[in-house]
C-alpha cells in the first residue's frame, strides 16, 4: 500500500490517495497567513488505517512550510494539534 498526500489548490484541500484511489481529504482555505480547515473525510473503506493522521499531519507540515497559523473548526485537525505538542505552535491566536 502507498500513500500519497497532495494539496489540490483547486478544489482548497488536501487529498490523500491509497494506491493512487483517493482516500480522503481536508478541506482548507487561507485568508492572509491563516490557513482554516473546517473539514475532514476519510472513506469508510479507508477507515482505521490511520490515514487521517497522515493526511492531517502532511498537511499542516505544508502549511508550517508556507508560514502559516492554523484555525482548527474541524475535530480531527484539532485533535491531532491537541495531542501534537510539536504541532500547537502553528495555532492562530
Amino acid at each position: 500500500m502507498t500513500t500519497t498526500v497532495t494539496a489540490n489548490e483547486d478544489e482548497g484541500r488536501y487529498e490523500i490517495y491509497v494506491d493512487d484511489e483517493l482516500a480522503g481529504f481536508t478541506f482548507f482555505s487561507i485568508a492572509g497567513d491563516v490557513a482554516t480547515f473546517p473539514h475532514t473525510e476519510i472513506a469508510s473503506e479507508f477507515e482505521g488505517q490511520g490515514l487521517a493522521k497522515q493526511l492531517i499531519g502532511s498537511a499542516l507540515d505544508d502549511i508550517r512550510a508556507r508560514g502559516l497559523k492554523v484555525i482548527a473548526l474541524c475535530p480531527f485537525v484539532r485533535r491531532f494539534i491537541d495531542t501534537h505538542p510539536d504541532y500547537q505552535d502553528l495555532l492562530a491566536h
